[in-house]
């Protein structure tokens, strides 16, 4: 088995604000496994809150190779046993375990000449829609954001400021579509209760992440008291998060980038649903190739947020579409993905 690995700068259709940064580009990598003929990709994106950078991943990624590459028959049995294998390799690097796995299930699929969800045993006639993401700006610009996308079911709108209110307000006045808000620990405990049943009467679905991921106690008095469903994001990073996250929210919202990929992601889907939270997958604006791995979970999901490649002003790959919310598998096997351009090697 071959490992090839590829570095880009994705270009943001719009320069994109939350509560803590503003970005015009991703950067991301691609990791491309070659066996019996077919490539499976995954992906990974550079994150400064969570401190990885495209070399820390392509290093870490790089320095496992040869046990990755040795691999093979592993990988063709069950990608989650090849997770296993590489798993002290890469335990300290989630984000680098995410793309390799991404790249084993997509691999295993094309090998199999099966698509990743039908292989698990999955139905998509129910799949959840996802949102479209408005981030922070003026008003009247977030409100020119959304009109570039009508039609979407769902728009989610990043908060985080003096306006919140005000801004939803004045998107209400411009479609009917179900709302959701994600406050990225931009608010307190006392805002987010307040606020919870604004938010409501104006269509919101739910609130994501309202505070800081370590206000454990405050978390607790919030999903008693809000009006609202508040849904885990920071506070849910990996596997272990979703126990504490019992009884302080109503769901989490599962990032394959932050917990390491498929194989752990359907593992924390599994104890959730357990625990009796509601399930989201969310997305890390990347590329058609992020965003085709997390469509192989969609029939397992409550909610989705794989707005990702949308968001670009210019993809890298082909495989799962989001159009007006609904996702359109590829035809081909595996996660479906086809790199349609090559990226410069992080290493060397």
């Amino acid at each position: 088995m071959k490992l090839r690995l590829h570095a880009y700068d994705l270009p943001l259709r719009h320069t994109f604000t939350i509560s803590r940064e503003s970005i015009t580009s991703q950067p991301t990598l691609i990791v491309e496994l070659e066996h019996g003929g077919q490539r499976g990709y995954g992906e990974t994106t550079a994150n400064k809150y969570y401190g990885y950078t495209i070399e820390s991943m392509a290093q870490a990624i790089a320095s496992a190779e040869s046990e990755i590459t040795a691999a093979a028959a592993i990988l063709e049995r069950d990608p989650a046993l090849f997770w296993e294998q590489l798993a002290p390799n890469l335990k300290d690097n989630p984000f680098a375990q995410c793309a390799l796995d991404q790249a084993a299930y997509d691999l295993w699929g094309k090998l199999r000449g099966q698509k990743v969800h039908a292989a698990w045993g999955l139905k998509t006639d129910k799949n959840p829609a996802s949102n479209y993401t408005l981030g922070i700006d003026k008003i009247d610009v977030m409100v020119a954001k959304m009109q570039e996308f009508p039609d979407w079911p769902i728009y989610k709108i990043k908060l985080g400021t003096p306006r919140d209110i005000e801004i939803v307000r004045e998107l209400r006045q411009h479609t009917t579509a179900t709302f959701r808000v994600d406050a990225n620990c931009g608010w307190t405990a006392d805002q987010t209760i307040a606020n919870a049943p604004l938010l409501k009467d104006l269509g919101v679905e739910f609130i994501e992440q309202p505070l800081p991921a370590d206000k454990w106690d405050d978390y607790r008095r919030v999903c008693r008291e809000s009006a609202l469903p508040i849904i885990a994001d920071e506070s849910c990073i990996v596997e272990s998060d979703v126990d504490k996250c019992a009884g302080l929210f109503h769901g989490i919202n599962i990032k394959l980038v932050k917990c390491g990929g498929l194989t752990p992601a359907r593992r924390m889907i599994t104890r959730g649903r357990q625990l009796g939270l509601q399930i989201m997958v969310g997305c890390m604006t990347e590329s058609t190739v992020g965003i085709s791995a997390i469509a192989q979970l969609l029939p397992l999901l409550d909610y989705v947020d794989m707005d990702g490649a949308v968001l670009l002003g210019r993809d890298i790959a082909d495989g799962a579409k989001v159009i007006r919310g609904i996702c359109h598998y590829s035809a081909e096997n595996g996660s479906g993905v086809t790199l349609l351009e090559e990226g410069k090697n992080p290493v060397g």
